[in-house]
């Protein structure tokens, strides 16, 4: 049940909804075996049985059918057996019009519930995701999260979703239809209730046998939609080197082994049904030949009329039994599937809101680190950092790769936390601020452009939602952007394709800056901004770099060296230590790790 203690919470919130599912479920199935009681008398009206005298039935003083059984009695009695033949078929009418217009009912009033559960569910891991800190992403496939947020939550739609209604009507309708049957005879009834529990048995044990390769199942098909989007993303690299064969045998290999885990489990999913009609059929016979063995020989006190009447109330069960059985089997593919997406949801967020972090309303003084370190899975990645960022200062960030120059920055807007030390914006430790407040005051251009499927002007307006077209302009002159949207057949409107593959690299670079412009934040991230692109695209992109950092405090990561030789002070980072600091004048002048980097890159 623990698996479904989320699922049970958001139904709490549909009370009234799921009472009504419950009452509606309820005169439906009574309804239902008013029908099948109908059988009894129209019986006895067929083969001319009197009614009126005293039958062995009539020692079942409880029977609800000896209340139809006195009342269609008189009409027979009175030779009028035509007029109670049709008022039985009228009863019968009334009785299924009844049963499912309260199906209907029931399952209207359930439907709205079980959408609302899967779309809470669903938005549920999708804020979780937008929560998680950056870090957990780098262990993480992207494909196989995406699989978690669709095929799972999907797979938890079908199977435990529904199969709500299972859970009640099913159930339900074998309670009361053993009532039912226990107040016609209750020695057939115990008999009954001893092999339901042996029914039981091997369905469930078929049921559990779908749990762990359920669980493969999900895994692979993760496995299969990473591969799928490391391909799409990587179409270029793929081609250019040759590595189709291997890339097909990948995700063929993988297909093949879904193959196999899915036969495994259509086989025993399809088993279940089967098996458990069979259960009930011998169940059926065994109360058969049972019953109608005690009542030749004078031992329950039925008529035939009445024993026919108690078989079909009992065959009544099966379709239920099978019903449930089906939903056992689903459930096990839900509970794994579960499993997974829960893996995401208890994901621990070690960058986290503070609640009552105060608001940051503007940058007035410096950023400081005092004795930082950070960590990952044990390994240091910064050790004892000291560095304070006066406002309205460039700082640049240089080493060789895997130096910790990312992760540094990083720190800034909390991407991730400080294993040891505190950073302080203002004098107060940033733990101290709101999240939004504090990212408010910055924007970050990064050595890859992340833009949306959308237009032009939108990506622009990122996050700004009271952005007007002028403001839009102005940023994007500022950002050498202006000329090249101009180009475009719809301009600012102009959809730029997924992750704005339409355009180029340069083109790209530069509504990122322009986005940065609009925000107008005092402090900027420039994380390798200008590394991959052409000498032209280059120039043009440093040029709106330059007009963005005018009266801002930056923080640059380069590995061109060239580019941050007018930055107030070069931060050396070497192994997650800093080695050196200065002017590019004066740590050439030093000789030391940066001259060697400056002369490896011929930089004059």
């Amino acid at each position: 049940m623990k698996r479904y203690a989320r699922i049970i919470v958001y139904l709490k919130d549909y009370k009234l909804s799921i009472v009504s599912y419950i009452l509606c479920t309820l005169l439906s199935i009574v309804f239902g075996i008013v029908s099948l009681g109908m059988l009894f008398p129209f019986l006895q009206v067929l083969f001319k049985a009197d009614l009126g005298a005293p039958s062995p039935a009539k020692a079942v003083k409880f029977s609800p059918f000896e209340f139809i059984k006195e009342k269609v009695g008189a009409l027979v009695n009175s030779g009028d057996s035509i007029h109670a033949l049709a008022m039985i078929c009228l009863l019968i009418i009334i009785s299924i019009i009844l049963k499912n217009g309260f199906l209907y009912l029931a399952t209207r009033s359930l439907l709205p519930t079980k959408s609302r559960v899967v779309t809470r569910f669903r938005i549920e891991i999708f804020n979780k995701v937008l929560s998680l800190p950056i870090g957990y992403f780098t262990e993480q496939k992207k494909g196989d999260l995406m699989q978690r947020m669709t095929g799972d939550v999907g797979q938890v739609e079908s199977s435990v979703i529904g199969a709500m209604e299972g859970w009640v009507k099913d159930p339900l309708q074998i309670l009361i239809n053993l009532i039912v049957l226990f107040t016609i005879s209750a020695e057939l009834t115990i008999v009954i209730l001893f092999f339901i529990p042996v029914m039981g048995f091997f369905i469930g044990k078929l049921g559990r046998s779908l749990k762990k390769p359920s669980h493969i199942l999900a895994e692979k098909s993760g496995e299969s939609t990473a591969i799928l989007d490391e391909t799409l993303g990587g179409l270029r690299v793929i081609k250019a080197f040759n590595v189709e064969k291997n890339i097909r045998k990948k995700f063929s290999d993988n297909s093949y082994y879904l193959l196999k885990i899915g036969n495994q489990i259509g086989y025993r999913q399809s088993l279940s049904s089967p098996m458990s009609e069979v259960l009930g059929v011998l169940m059926f016979t065994g109360i058969l030949w049972y019953g109608g063995n005690r009542i030749l020989n004078g031992q329950i006190p039925l008529d035939g009329a009445m024993f026919l009447a108690y078989m079909a109330l009992f065959y009544n069960i099966i379709a239920p039994a099978k019903s449930i059985s089906g939903a056992f089997s689903n459930l096990q593919r839900g509970i794994a599937a579960i499993g997974r997406i829960e893996e995401v949801l208890n994901a621990p967020v070690t960058v986290d809101e503070n609640p009552d972090g105060k608001k940051i309303e503007r940058f007035n003084d410096s950023i400081e680190f005092r004795n930082v370190s950070f960590y990952y899975e044990d390994v240091a990645i910064l050790k004892n950092i000291n560095l304070k960022v006066e406002k309205g200062k460039t700082i640049a960030l240089v080493g060789s790769s895997g130096a910790g120059k990312s992760t540094l920055a990083d720190l800034i807007p909390r991407f991730h936390d400080t294993g040891s030390g505190e950073i302080l914006v203002d004098g107060v430790n940033i733990r101290d601020y709101s999240l939004y407040s504090l990212r408010s005051l910055m924007s970050i251009v990064t050595q890859e452009p992340i833009l949306f499927n959308d237009s032009i002007a939108n990506n622009i307006a990122l996050g700004m939602d009271n952005a007007n077209r002028e403001d839009i302009l102005h940023a994007a002159k500022i950002a050498n952007a202006h000329s090249f949207i101009e180009t475009k057949d719809d301009g600012y409107d102009t959809n730029i394709g997924d992750r704005g593959m339409k355009l180029s690299g340069g083109e790209r670079q530069r509504l990122t800056i322009a986005r940065a412009v609009l925000k107008n934040p005092p402090i900027l991230i420039l994380d390798e901004a200008t590394s991959s692109l052409d000498t032209e695209s280059e120039r043009l992109v440093q040029d709106a770099i330059n007009n963005l950092m005018e009266n801002r405090t930056s923080v640059v990561i380069a590995h061109r060296l060239s580019t941050i030789r007018h930055a107030d002070e070069i931060i050396v980072l070497r192994k997650g230590e800093i080695v050196e600091r200065g002017t590019h004048n004066g740590l050439i002048e030093q000789n030391g790790f940066y001259r060697k980097l400056v002369d490896m890159q011929e930089v004059k």
